[in-house]
């Protein structure tokens, strides 16, 4: 599938932000929709997936309770919702699909084949 991330931006400490992703391609049986992000100067760490199928969700605990990924079937979408961000959360964002998705590790990178190319998020303090 192709991915195309966006709604990345600059906001303030405390504020929020909603990135999406555009899907296209082959259909989504079984897909996992995950988010990473990638610091200055740090690996790229997992932050959310949603299956595809059943909507069901994982977060990274660093995250947890502030984000929120949704994702849309009618016009092949997903989003996070990023609430209360910190100056941490500084990041490139970015949007990837695992075409076997399954819940043994949802946060695995290497189960992802298609990423998207990334949306910068800065949070200022």
């Amino acid at each position: 599938v192709q991915l195309q991330a966006s709604g990345g931006g600059l906001v303030q400490a405390g504020g929020s932000l909603r990135l999406s992703c555009a899907v296209s391609g082959r259909t989504f049986r079984n897909y996992g929709m995950g988010w990473f992000r990638q610091a200055p100067g740090k690996e790229r760490e997992f932050v959310a997936v949603i299956e595809w199928s059943g909507g069901n969700t994982y977060y990274a605990d660093s995250v947890k309770g502030r984000f929120t990924t949704s994702r849309n079937d009618a016009n092949k979408t997903v989003h996070l919702q990023m609430n209360s961000l910190r100056p941490e959360d500084t990041a490139v964002y970015y949007c990837a699909a695992d075409s076997s998705f399954h819940w043994r590790a949802p946060g695995d990178q290497r189960e992802y084949e298609d990423w998207g190319q990334g949306t910068l998020v800065t949070v200022s303090s």
